[in-house]
């Protein structure tokens, strides 16, 4: 079996069936699938585990002290040694928010992408199951919704719901706000793809077959329709982590995302470019650069698992 070396010694799991697949074998031949995989899986490690990896936490007021405000990189005059990419304006040190505010636009991006793909996968196979009316209503929504921008969805919902939740719980239900914006956003693609796959397997004879002896029109779409359909959803919902990731960082940037206090890495881009041409410029190429690091890893990744998927592309 190929590439079974490394797991030759483990009992048969989940693992070792995943890394013997032909999808694992696949990706491990692409090297840029494999350098973006490791990228994100350090980037996940860093951010997810910044309580114990950050050198200071960059959120507790008790320890920031504005002496230490503004100070550059330690590799430059006036550096020092223990804030190695420099502070910013209230004295936080740059890598320790990078890590913190990496790890919240990667929870926004997952948590928005899970929300949005459950809802527009149901949608999608419910829409192409059902056919008829039901089926014409929920498309007719979603073309309204494509004529519209999904950052001007995402600032309306953001709006809305400012306007009707009380002040004093703005800032705690920012989180939660920002991530089912994006998703409302961003579940027509998935409904859209997963309706039309959904119509051609529905012709299917096992599917026929599963009508003749009376299973139940939910339990056909749970169990035969929809584990037939998900492989698009797959790279889809890669590709989008990126896409949700920037509209977060596009909204933060915006001063509409989390609050300062919390800052994602559009916060502390938005935050560093008030002082870009007065010199200070690491306070906003640092974050900017992690960014693009990491929206660029997982785009490469969601290429590699579509030539991966895609047998016409192999």
């Amino acid at each position: 079996m190929r590439g079974a070396a490394p797991f030759a010694a483990m009992p048969r799991t989940r693992i070792r069936a995943w890394w013997e697949s032909d999808l694992a074998w696949q990706l491990r031949r692409s090297r840029v699938a494999t350098v973006s995989a490791l990228v994100l899986l350090a980037t996940l490690v860093a951010s997810l585990g910044a309580p114990w990896v950050a050198p200071h936490n960059p959120f507790d007021l008790a320890t920031l002290d504005l002496g230490n405000a503004l100070l550059p990189p330690s590799w430059l005059e006036g550096g020092r040694s223990a804030y190695w990419l420099g502070t910013d304006d209230q004295g936080r040190d740059l890598w320790s928010a990078i890590l913190y505010g990496a790890r919240i636009s990667l929870v926004v991006g997952f948590a928005s992408v899970a929300l949005a793909m459950a809802a527009g996968v149901t949608l999608g196979v419910v829409a192409g199951y059902s056919g008829g009316r039901l089926d014409a209503f929920i498309m007719r929504v979603a073309d309204v919704q494509l004529s519209f921008p999904a950052i001007l969805i995402a600032l309306l919902i953001d709006g809305v719901t400012r306007a009707v939740l009380p002040p004093a719980l703005h800032d705690r239900g920012a989180l939660a706000v920002l991530v089912v914006a994006i998703a409302a956003a961003n579940w027509v693609q998935y409904a859209r793809s997963v309706r039309g796959s959904t119509m051609v397997e529905k012709t299917r004879e096992y599917v026929q077959a599963a009508r003749v002896i009376g299973i139940p029109p939910l339990e056909i779409m749970r169990r035969h329709v929809l584990p037939n359909v998900l492989g698009p959803v797959v790279v889809l919902a890669t590709i989008n982590i990126a896409t949700a990731i920037v509209t977060e960082a596009t909204l933060s940037f915006l001063g509409v995302g989390l609050p300062v206090t919390e800052p994602s890495l559009g916060t502390l881009i938005r935050i560093g470019n008030d002082f870009l041409f007065s010199g200070e410029w690491w306070i906003t190429i640092f974050p900017g650069a992690a960014l693009v690091i990491m929206v660029l890893s997982i785009n490469l990744l969601g290429d590699g698992l579509r030539d991966a998927l895609d047998p016409k592309l192999r």
